[in-house]
């Protein structure tokens, strides 16, 4: 499933709540605070590199691996969410890269 996503399939849900599921916890909510396009447009036969950044709290700072994510309307995916560093207000933010 992963592989038929493109960024108009996240930009719909931009500002929207998605839930990490970590275990032993209880989920983490993440905000969908961007969605692009990366890189050059490509072979029209491949899907277009993208990219998704979410914002969450300050703490706890997610290690970067692969976490089931919830959204109400897409449903469950596992994705590689890479931590930035935080935001100006002190929030995380974390990425995850389709190419």
């Amino acid at each position: 499933m992963l592989d038929k996503l493109t960024v108009t399939s996240f930009s719909q849900y931009i500002n929207q709540k998605f839930l990490v599921h970590i275990e032993g916890n209880d989920p983490l909510e993440l905000t969908l605070i961007e969605a692009t396009e990366v890189g050059a447009a490509q072979d029209p036969r491949y899907r277009q590199a993208f990219s998704v950044v979410f914002v969450g709290p300050a703490q706890p700072i997610l290690p970067q691996r692969i976490y089931r994510v919830e959204h109400e309307e897409m449903g469950a995916l596992d994705l590689f969410l890479v931590s930035l560093g935080p935001n100006r207000d002190g929030n995380t933010r974390y990425e995850t890269v389709f190419a």
